[in-house]
């Protein structure tokens, strides 16, 4: 057995879900939590003036599965919370 951590993008939650579902991956706990990576947050503007948000908002998803799954897990993650965008955490490409 294996624990698979991933932390995606809040609006992606049900994508990835909805995709884990389908490869019959249905245990899981998501936390929501906030972070900053490369991106080094976010700038938002809010009533005229501009302001950073350090700490972005992000979903954390865990599971654990067997030895022989952890690879389609991660594939079936990776694949449904891209977004193409900084903070996918996918500095490799897919």
């Amino acid at each position: 057995m294996k624990k698979i951590e991933a932390i995606i993008r809040p609006e992606k939650l049900d994508e990835v879900k909805a995709a884990l579902e389908k490869g019959n991956l249905v245990s899981m706990n998501v936390t929501e939590i906030r972070g900053r990576g490369r991106q080094k947050g976010a700038k938002l503007m809010w009533r005229g003036d501009e302001y950073l948000m350090e700490m972005v908002p992000k979903m954390k998803i865990d599971l654990v599965v067997r030895d022989g799954d952890v690879e389609k897990v991660v594939k079936i993650i990776r694949e449904s919370a891209y977004t193409g965008n900084i903070g996918d955490g996918n500095r490799g490409g897919i």
